[in-house]
């Protein structure tokens, strides 16, 4: 109890010393301001190396460091603000947390997404000139639904956001789906806000690089996920949306810990998908003691021996992705490819640096899905 009231104590600071310390735009000020600060933030802010600059009003804090994965100390001036700047950042979308006293909190200057188990701050670096399929366009736009549902796997209420091509309202087309799946410490909002799907979806229609399709970004944080996208969101998705009901017109993906339910529920049911992509993920090779779907993957890969010209023949394209050797799942995912390729199963790897980050994901799914359907 003391430890959170003291929690709400700081949150409450930064977030009074922040308001207090508003004032119109400053030309001046270096760079540009992040284009997930809140209205009015002028902080932090992107230099034109894609370092970061940060500020932050917090006059009794001992203590604050900014943490992006690697922490740095900021330090005060004699008005109570606190700075520092970063390293150069890769462009695309970074986590961040202010530490105040040792407690992590949002940032009350960014936008806050549900990611690391927490509601985090949000910084886009920019991308590269040229680079558009991750930007806003002048094209026709889809929409991202939120649909709500009762689970009989959790019994529980449940929710899925839901992307619809932008021809889905003027025709009475059905249309193929893909199940998008998040990552551990995320939920279901995280391919709609921090993946960019819909953006980076209508960019790819638009030129005619991909099939229209209704994509289903599902909550993975489920005792039973199998159970849960069989028996609950395909039924739902089937019954609500007009999609194909066939294997042929259905994909199964995800990041991560999502990777591993993609695995985990498309090689028990080759009859129910013909695409599966596997982003940044990989079967343990040496499961964690106590993490969440750590099934005994040797059951899998006996299925795949097994079975090994019915998964070459039902799967399509079985499509995996790596953020380069910084991966946290590097490991996991080359010894995977390596058993798969022991037993004679075909599958394509596509490698781009990143890390295990989202910049990492939104390439995998703008690479991936101009495969689907076709």
């Amino acid at each position: 109890m003391k430890t959170f009231i003291i929690h709400l104590i700081l949150m409450g600071m930064v977030s009074i010393a922040y308001a207090q310390s508003m004032k119109p735009a400053d030309t001046d000020l270096p760079g540009n301001r992040s284009a997930l600060n809140v209205r009015r933030a002028e902080y932090p802010r992107i230099l034109p190396d894609n370092r970061a600059e940060f500020k932050v009003k917090a006059p009794e804090a001992a203590k604050v460091q900014i943490d992006l994965g690697r922490k740095y100390d900021m330090i005060k001036n004699k008005e109570g603000e606190w700075s520092c700047t970063t390293d150069p950042l890769g462009p695309g979308f970074h986590y961040y947390f202010l530490i105040v006293d040792g407690v992590s909190i949002a940032d009350p200057a960014s936008e806050s997404f549900f990611g690391c188990g927490m509601m985090a701050s949000g910084i886009e670096i920019p991308y590269p000139e040229g680079t558009k399929q991750f930007y806003l366009s002048d094209v026709p736009h889809g929409d991202i639904r939120m649909k709500r549902y009762y689970s009989t796997t959790a019994k529980d209420w449940r929710r899925m956001f839901v992307y619809t091509p932008p021809c889905y309202e003027k025709s009475n087309t059905t249309y193929p789906v893909l199940y998008l799946l998040h990552g551990g410490g995320e939920d279901e909002r995280g391919w709609s806000q921090q993946g960019l799907t819909d953006i980076i979806m209508d960019n790819l229609i638009a030129k005619g690089e991909a099939l229209p399709m209704v994509i289903v970004m599902t909550d993975g944080n489920s005792a039973d996920f199998t159970s849960e996208l069989l028996n609950d969101c395909i039924p739902f998705v089937e019954k609500n949306f007009r999609v194909k009901t066939e294997r042929e017109h259905r994909a199964l993906a995800g990041l991560s810990m999502g990777g591993i339910q993609t695995l985990n529920a498309g090689i028990t049911h080759p009859e129910l998908f013909s695409y599966l992509g596997v982003f940044s993920s990989g079967w343990w090779a040496t499961p964690p003691q106590g993490f969440r779907n750590t099934d005994d993957t040797e059951k899998y890969y006996s299925l795949l021996k097994e079975k090994k010209e019915l998964y070459n023949h039902n799967f399509k394209k079985f499509w995996i992705s790596m953020g380069g050797q910084e991966d946290i799942a590097y490991n996991n995912c080359q010894i995977m490819m390596k058993r798969f390729d022991e037993i004679g199963i075909a599958y394509t790897y596509y490698e781009t640096p990143g890390g295990h980050t989202w910049p990492v994901w939104r390439e995998s799914l703008y690479r991936f899905a101009p495969l689907l359907f076709k």
